[in-house]
């Protein structure tokens, strides 16, 4: 059978996971027994909260400060900013650095996790260091092509005891599995968390264990619990360690509870469909909302050809329980690595006149997918469409033969036929571009890969449409503003000897990886030419904002710049993005993510660009908004992504009106 492709699992595939016997919502899930009762919790706190990676549980990333406007936006100024010292360009001993941290602003401090895996407290109106820790780790891409970080998480209790320490906890992973828990006044371990402030993730890591189980995300603070995801190595093993998330005990770092996205088999066969990336949660529900990422290997699936309904899905778990309340699966029979690698954000907002509690799930294919985060089922309605089957040249693979299609929002990009060819990129390189195009397959969205020519023409693919920064959302407009990427690669598998001669090396999510133990190695490229221009025609990324009551396009605008050699290109072109927005009752989008390593203000209502300030290195992280003495702030750290181009910087860079 297909993945959620045969006739016979329809059902299943087209509707929310319930209808699993085995994951059917009990009395006992809904509300376990001597579970305290929830009190209400709003959706959208009533206080200004940046607390956590997206800003809030709900993945909104909005702030209702509104000190500052479109009127005054353009007086911003740098207040101040700190070099953390953290930074490698991958020249010297150390690899490279990729930062990626959303600065957390709770208990009067702003704290950092740097890609040294150091945690900064500092004060969030001068920069100025309260403390700083340093977990001491192994500065080793173990995992990944980089050195990466993504912040911290905090937590705090409801009922702190006066004078014990530890009642209010910042967490950091590392790369080699192990989560710190430090005092968030005083930087100093935590005795009663785990092994003195240290949890070994690394030891629940029991099943093709070829890597340790990377903590780069922070985990997602939820009441008393820790959800923990972990990180991988992309495209490298047939079987490699299966996706599992934790639920940690804040205060004890004790195991609660597991969830597994693949069955036992499937764990042994196969591996990940892991939770790589934030969640979020409704803590009112009492759900956990989780993107779970696809099985291994990525460009292949021979050896997983039996259902994976919980792969490449968004699952709704119970908070208290880790039992899966519904889920829907977003690519059936994933081979594209699709992995799903944002939060959905969550949403009220009003459709035909009835208040529906929603969420949107962005993706890498360019979709956005919106469901009724109660139940899973459609707001708008969501097609299963036929798509393209195979060429016949990767043997042991199938193919399912549908895929979920939204019907609002529409697509972000048109995947309906071949980006058109940049006739400016394929003049400068003697028809270079057309020559490729002509040797590239393509029958639309979903076609598989192939060994033939130079592969599948992918629009988009692992890049993504939409990456990790995900969705945000303004509750008062009921508007979402995302950004996306428009990226052309092409994917071609290899037999095992074709690999061995083929195989030259590989850069960051790019060039060849083996699959080992799978029939068939990739190789994985984006379509530029030998000046390393595009060969699709611009805009490369823009920045798009939906009506969320009708889940039309209210704008769109190329965002950002491209840059190469030195040049900035026309803005006109956009440019491709790393990292999220953050929207503001000030009617204001802040997004840095751009390769020209630029900051930016947008305008809310008509997307005009308001403001901007050069940074050390693309800001390719989320924005933080807080509010400290009265006084509103925009937060940016600058660290760089050597996927978007060879620039890596240390800095923090913090803004807010002149006094």
């Amino acid at each position: 059978m297909f993945g959620c492709g045969a006739v016979t699992a329809l059902a299943i595939c087209l509707t929310p996971l319930p209808l699993w016997a085995q994951d059917q919502p009990t009395e006992e899930s809904a509300a376990p027994e001597g579970a305290p009762a929830r009190a209400p919790v709003p959706l959208v706190p009533g206080e200004p909260t940046w607390d956590s990676f997206h800003g809030q549980l709900n993945a909104q990333k909005y702030s209702p400060l509104d000190q500052i406007t479109a009127d005054n936006v353009g007086e911003l100024e740098k207040v101040w900013e700190v070099h953390t010292g953290d930074v490698a360009d991958g020249s010297g001993d150390l690899p490279a650095t990729v930062w990626s941290a959303t600065p957390v602003f709770a208990n009067d401090t702003l704290y950092i996790g740097t890609p040294f895996y150091r945690i900064l407290a500092l004060d969030p109106g001068s920069g100025e260091e309260k403390w700083s820790f340093d977990t001491q780790s192994s500065l080793e891409a173990l995992t990944q092509p980089a050195l990466k970080n993504r912040g911290v998480a905090y937590w705090e209790a409801d009922d702190p005891v006066a004078g014990e320490p530890c009642q209010k906890i910042i967490y950091m992973g590392t790369m080699d599995a192990q989560l710190f828990a430090v005092d968030a006044d005083s930087g100093e371990q935590c005795a009663d968390f785990a092994d003195n402030g240290v949890l070994n993730v690394n030891q629940w890591n029991d099943t093709n264990d070829h890597w340790p189980l990377s903590l780069l995300q922070p985990p997602t603070v939820v009441g008393e619990h820790l959800i923990l995801g972990w990180a991988g190595m992309d495209w490298a093993y047939e079987q490699a360690p299966p996706g599992t998330v934790y639920s940690i005990n804040a205060r004890t770092g004790e195991r609660e509870w597991t969830f597994q996205a693949l069955s036992d088999q499937m764990r042994e066969q196969s591996g990940t469909a892991n939770v790589w990336t934030h969640m979020s949660a409704d803590e009112e529900l009492g759900l956990v909302y989780l993107p779970v990422s696809s099985p291994s290997p990525n460009y292949w699936g021979g050896n997983r050809t039996e259902e994976v309904p919980l792969g490449t899905s968004t699952t709704a778990l119970d908070i208290e329980t880790g039992e899966v309340v519904w889920s829907r699966q977003w690519v059936h029979h994933d081979i594209w690595d699709y992995d799903i690698n944002a939060a959905p954000t969550l949403m009220d907002i009003t459709v035909n006149g009835e208040e529906i509690p929603a969420l949107i799930q962005s993706t890498k294919m360019g979709f956005l997918f919106v469901v009724n985060r109660k139940t899973g089922e459609d707001v708008w309605p969501i097609e299963e469409r036929s798509v393209p089957g195979g060429d016949g040249s990767v043997e042991g693979e199938v193919y399912a033969p549908t895929q979920p299609f939204p019907t609002k929002p529409a697509p972000l990009l048109d995947q309906s036929e071949k980006p058109k060819v940049w006739a400016l990129a394929d003049a400068v390189s003697f028809g270079e571009c057309s020559a490729l195009w002509d040797d590239l397959h393509y029958e639309g969205m979903y076609t598989p890969p192939t060994t033939q020519g130079e592969g599948t023409l992918g629009y988009p693919i692992s890049a993504g449409g939409v990456q990790w920064g995900g969705v945000a959302f303004d509750p008062e407009s009921q508007t979402a503003i995302v950004n996306t990427s428009h990226i052309v690669q092409y994917i071609k598998l290899y037999n095992r000897d074709d690999y061995e001669l083929a195989d030259s090396g590989s850069g960051n999510e790019s060039g060849f990886a083996p699959q080992e133990g799978a029939p068939y190695g990739m190789r994985l490229e984006v379509a530029l030419n030998r000046l390393g221009m595009p060969c699709w025609e611009p805009p490369f990324g823009e920045l798009v904002a939906l009506d969320m009551t009708t889940g039309d396009v209210k704008w769109r605008r190329p965002v950002g710049a491209s840059q190469q050699y030195g040049f900035f290109m026309p803005e006109s072109w956009g440019s491709p993005t790393i990292g999220g927005p953050a929207v503001t009752a000030g009617d204001i989008i802040f997004i840095g993510a751009s390769m020209d390593a630029k900051v930016r203000a947008y305008s809310l209502e008509t997307g005009e660009e308001l403001w901007s300030d050069q940074t050390e290195a693309p800001s390719v992280s989320n924005p933080a908004v807080y509010e400290y003495n009265g006084r509103q702030y925009v937060a940016f750290v600058s660290g760089g992504n050597t996927i978007l181009k060879d620039q890596v910087g240390d800095q923090i860079a913090v803004y807010a009106l002149p006094e």
